[in-house]
């Protein structure tokens, strides 16, 4: 009979089941605790990788030529009747179909969604504008640059992209995840388990959340990033010259009633936005092998008026300059659809207590093609300046938005400044998270220009001849703190649309 040793007795006991469960429950956290550092560390990485070459433009103070301010205004008559006047995508067709050696165009929202039978037809009239160019003009190099949302990431046919695409025009998907992230939290998750993944036009079983249809659970998953290309610039060559044209506007069916605004200008100052958009063109991997122009040496000194394109964070740094730069007597008048940005809720307060005399006209963000919204961030943004002492009105909306993004600084010295284009005043907008471009005007305060834009905005401020522009602060001011603290969570934390 054979004696059995301690070790004989160990390898043959069955391990306690408290061991197994703990070594279980060990092993589990394990695997989460890796989980979760490497979203962590995604997620930093995303937040924090450098911007693609290009962007982030301040371009040189180049001379103001052919300065035009158009403007889309939609309001309430004295009639009561709604009317709606549209300037805007009126000279870019005009443009469009005058080029004879180059179109780049760029426009965050190019599709049909949510838009009904009595929208203007936006997309469509684009399209056709740019398919009658390359007719008239076969070699002409012809480029249209969007947004991937246009096709929901992928989820959606885009009929009228691939129009242009069968047409030889270069239609180029802005590579957005090569952003930085804004919402992080998110992004960092993604780009771990879903980006590479991909997307595809069948076999969606969702609600499409933007019009008819079903689309896939990828398109979903890829809308939470909120990473855009929100640009609505053209470059066209003109005469023997070259125009720019940056706005707020989106060739869009469904924002074809928003109020908005353009810039025009003509001379060097398109050639750097031409560039800025050569950029976009580039980090997406589409360029086409094209001898683009370039813009030339800056001039020392010149003389006023100026204008300067601007992209991504150089407008911030420009608005804030603007605004800490202003002093008692000076006059700053803006109108914006979004205004969340700290920096920029805290510059206007300091003016204000300086001694500026400050008019913020805000869209009250009740309407969104269709859907009614409560009223974040602007109304809660609004109540900061209303208690810094700084005059705060409503633009008066009927379901379209009040959807310009612009600011201007009276001195009282006689010159003026004007920042205008498409980027709200918020930090998904300005803080180098998205691609924007805005245009940057220097002039003395009678210049033709300057005039335009402080008549406009007294129109929309001063609701002349029985016409609603605009309604008072007390109309749509909210005081909840609990939708004040969401703003700010939602503003910090990337977690919104705005």
């Amino acid at each position: 009979m054979s004696r059995s040793t301690p070790e004989t007795d160990q390898q043959s006991s069955p391990a306690p089941a408290g061991r197994l469960r703990s070594g279980t429950a060990h092993g589990v956290f394990g695997v989460l605790l890796a989980v979760l550092l490497a979203w962590l560390l995604m997620a930093l990485f995303q937040a924090y990788k450098p911007l693609p070459d290009g962007l982030s433009v301040s371009a040189p103070l180049r001379p103001a030529q052919g300065l035009a301010l158009l403007d889309d205004r939609t309001l309430v008559n004295a009639a009561g009747e709604r009317v709606s006047e549209q300037q805007v995508f009126d000279e870019v067709f005009r443009l469009i179909g005058q080029a004879q050696k180059l179109i780049v165009v760029d426009m965050f929202l190019y599709n049909e969604f949510a838009g009904e039978a009595s929208y203007q037809p936006l997309t469509a009239q684009l399209t056709d504008a740019l398919l009658a160019a390359r007719r008239n003009h076969p070699g002409m190099p012809i480029v249209l640059i969007t947004d991937p949302f246009n096709t929901l990431y992928g989820g959606l046919p885009a009929a009228h992209l691939e129009r242009l695409r069968a047409a030889g025009i270069d239609v180029v998907m802005s590579e957005v995840s090569e952003l930085p992230a804004s919402n992080p939290f998110w992004s960092g998750l993604w780009h771990l388990c879903c980006r590479h993944i991909g997307n595809s036009t069948q076999g969606g079983w969702l609600p499409n959340p933007v019009g008819e249809g079903e689309v896939t659970l990828r398109s979903y998953l890829a809308v939470l990033n909120f990473r855009a290309n929100h640009r609505k610039t053209l470059v066209v060559d003109e005469a023997d010259d070259w125009t720019g044209l940056v706005t707020s506007a989106n060739p869009h069916d469904a924002s074809s009633r928003h109020s908005n605004n353009a810039l025009v200008f003509r001379g060097p100052a398109a050639l750097d936005l031409l560039a800025t958009e050569v950029a976009v063109m580039a980090f997406s991997g589409a360029a086409p092998a094209v001898d683009w122009p370039q813009p030339p040496p800056p001039v020392a000194n010149p003389q006023a008026p100026l204008v300067q394109v601007l992209t991504e964070g150089k407008i911030r740094d420009a608005l804030l300059q603007l605004i800490d730069g202003s002093e008692a007597g000076d006059q700053i008048d803006m109108e914006v659809f979004y205004l969340a940005h700290r920096p920029t809720i805290e510059a206007l307060a300091r003016a204000s207590a300086r001694g500026v005399q400050v008019r913020a006209l805000l869209d009250p963000n009740k309407d969104a093609f269709g859907r009614q919204k409560g009223g974040i961030p602007n109304r809660q943004a609004g109540w900061d300046l209303h208690k810094a002492g700084v005059n705060v009105r409503w633009c008066a909306t009927h379901g379209e938005q009040c959807h310009r993004k612009w600011i201007r600084l009276d001195r009282a010295d006689g010159s003026s400044e004007m920042i205008i284009g498409s980027a709200n005043f918020t930090r998904r907008n300005l803080d180098n998270l998205n691609l924007e471009t805005s245009a940057r005007v220097l002039a003395q305060s009678q210049e033709p220009i300057m005039q335009r834009a402080r008549a406009l905005f007294e129109r929309n401020w001063s609701n002349p001849e029985g016409a609603l522009y605009s309604q008072p602060y007390a109309e749509y001011a909210d005081h909840s703190l609990k939708r004040y603290w969401l703003y700010r969570f939602m503003e910090f934390s990337g977690l919104s649309t705005f």
